[in-house]
């Protein structure tokens, strides 16, 4: 989850923390997913239920598992099975991610848990659109909407009907897509009372205005602010000690006592200044002794 670096008041719904607590809540969180993707898609959304923040474990402690940022599932009565379409609804703000693969691999987590072991008739599986929205452009076509799905590269007019489509909704996007949808994405991405100017906008800011005053929601954004703050203090120091590392390692084999001194540092100006250190020895022995670590570590 990226760090948005908001005040609370300024949260937007493209924030996921924002969109995750105002779908958690049971009086509006269905009526507010519902106007979203009855807007961006374009269609009626039958009856649903909302799951925030829905976690699928790995298979294995050695591989990952996915979390879901809202997940929207979709019944229609008088059908077989009942559960007829699966939305995974997904706010990004992270650039530094491969997409297509990404949802490649979320698809196929969600995929999964929706045949029984033994089950053969794979029709049972509902359509699933996993759906991202992006306050950049994922491919450069200044499009604010993009659907992908599969087809057939030899055969152009081949119905390839797996029920899976990929749709990615960049905000700031002018070609294709209609006036609600524009408005739709502005909003989301700006979630102000200016910009709410019509009847969908309308509607969702006012439950986003219900839950900005909510004690509790506020209470746990703190929270979230606070593990976030520390995540990425925690990062910060991996990365420098890396680099110290990194640069030491030119010169022959770090000792062990001096990697454990680095990793137990826990003041990010002493570490700035370790680095710039490393970067101007020309050897370890000179690294230890400008830095001052010699007495404390044995080569």
């Amino acid at each position: 989850m990226p760090y948005t670096n908001k005040r609370f008041e300024e949260l937007d719904v493209l924030d996921d923390f924002l969109i995750s607590a105002i779908a958690a809540v049971p009086e509006i969180g269905e009526a507010f997913c519902r106007r979203i993707l009855s807007v961006l898609l374009q269609r009626e959304i039958g009856k649903i239920k909302v799951t925030a923040q829905h976690a699928l474990p790995a298979l294995s402690p050695a591989h990952r598992g996915i979390r879901m940022d809202v997940e929207v599932e979709e019944f229609r009565t008088g059908t077989k099975p009942p559960l007829m379409n699966l939305y995974d609804l997904e706010p990004h703000l992270q650039k530094d991610l491969d997409l297509p693969r990404h949802n490649r691999f979320y698809q196929a987590k969600i995929d999964a848990r929706h045949l029984a072991r033994g089950e053969r008739n794979f029709s049972k599986l509902p359509n699933l659109f996993v759906i991202t929205i992006l306050s950049f452009d994922p491919f450069g076509y200044d499009h604010m909407m993009y659907t992908i799905e599969n087809h057939c590269a030899e055969v152009h007019e081949l119905k390839y009907e797996d029920g899976l489509q990929f749709i990615y909704f960049y905000t700031e996007g002018t070609k294709g897509g209609n006036e609600k949808i524009k408005t739709m994405l502005r909003y989301l991405q700006h979630s102000t009372d200016d910009n709410a100017c019509d009847d969908s906008t309308k509607e969702l800011h006012g439950y986003v205005s219900q839950v900005k005053v909510m004690p509790e929601v506020r209470q746990n954004y703190m929270r979230f602010e606070e593990i976030i703050y520390y995540e990425r203090e925690d990062a910060a120091k991996g990365t420098k000690v890396q680099d110290i590392l990194e640069l030491l390692e030119d010169y022959g084999e770090v000792p062990d006592s001096l990697e454990k001194q680095l990793e137990e540092t826990e003041d990010m100006d002493l570490l700035k200044k370790y680095l710039k250190l490393a970067a101007r020895a020309d050897s370890i022995d000179a690294f230890l002794l400008q830095s001052g670590l010699a007495d404390s570590c044995e080569q």
